[in-house]
């Protein structure tokens, strides 16, 4: 099944109308907009006569059949594909540096063999990620540039391919959508953005019963760690941390005192970015510490 990007949202609601409907278990293409909706595609396009009301789309709503709020949306991601050219902005009071620049800058960032082309001088490895992909909430809808407990616009540069992220599910048949794809984004988007970039993503959609989630939850071959986005990055960190405890305690046979050592051993706390309306943070823990303890996820 394929969703084209002219289907997209510009908030998580439970509103929405969704564009697709399938079963659990099901894959689907998922063409995306880049975060300016491709607006800036010449030298000549500027930021300042761009349209901000149509910032950060996400492709979708998809309704998933036997989602029902208090389960987990399990979206394994297979392939991203991403076009031959991204952008990059910044500008005065914008991101962390914001108040050394004056104005808003553009810069266009051609990809080519597996590199994004910052200059003349450098050449970066992609790492291709997606920056906004979650559900919707009950109540009223969340802008797809924010953060939460949804998931949204989290630009974690973990959400990558061949990673497996857990969504809480807070409406009937979930309401997925994904979108804001990046060729290269360091950790924290210190600049207020990534390379910016339009693509395909594969995903597979699978409603697992019986669980709960507080936040966002990723796996991969190496490690799972926790999500939270909160106001501050001390609040953000807080959560992480909390939730990756409260997931193991219930799996392992450990005090807190040992918990809290374990974590300070081998666990990593890591900021995804700090220019959204909310901070997110990530704790990692590794997968062949937890398989010691015979832990399993779900």
């Amino acid at each position: 099944m394929k969703l084209s990007c002219e289907q997209h949202i510009f908030q998580f609601s439970e509103t929405n109308k969704p564009v697709l409907k399938i079963h659990s278990g099901t894959t689907v293409e998922i063409e995306t907009l880049d975060c300016f909706a491709n607006q800036i595609k010449r030298a000549e396009d500027k930021l300042e006569a761009m349209d901000w009301d149509r910032v950060n789309p996400a492709t979708g709503p998809v309704y998933i059949e036997d989602a029902m709020p208090g389960d987990i949306l399990k979206v394994n991601i297979k392939n991203i594909e991403i076009g031959d050219q991204g952008v990059m902005s910044t500008g005065k009071d914008l991101g962390v540096l914001g108040d050394r620049i004056e104005g808003l800058q553009s810069k266009l960032v051609k990809i080519e063999d597996n590199y994004a082309i910052f200059d003349d001088k450098l050449r970066i490895p992609l790492n291709k990620m997606i920056g906004v992909i979650g559900v919707a909430t009950e109540g009223d809808g969340i802008n797809c540039g924010t953060p939460g407990i949804h998931g949204g616009n989290m630009d974690n540069k973990m959400i990558r391919e061949n990673t497996t992220l857990y969504l809480p599910v807070f409406v009937e048949g979930a309401l997925f959508a994904l979108g804001d794809l990046h060729a290269v984004m360091g950790d924290g988007e210190i600049g207020v953005s990534g390379v910016e970039v339009s693509g395909k993503v594969t995903v597979n959609l699978e409603v697992i019963k019986g669980f709960t989630l507080n936040n966002p939850l990723i796996e991969n071959d190496d490690c799972i760690a926790t999500i939270a986005s909160k106001e501050t990055l001390d609040e953000s960190v807080y959560d992480a941390v909390s939730d990756m405890e409260k997931l193991l305690s219930s799996r392992m046979d450990l005090s807190s005192g040992d918990m809290a050592m374990l974590f300070s051993a081998v666990g990593n706390t890591e900021i995804c970015q700090v220019v959204d309306p909310l901070k997110t943070a990530r704790f990692s823990m590794p997968k062949w510490v937890l398989e010691k303890y015979g832990f399993r996820l779900f």
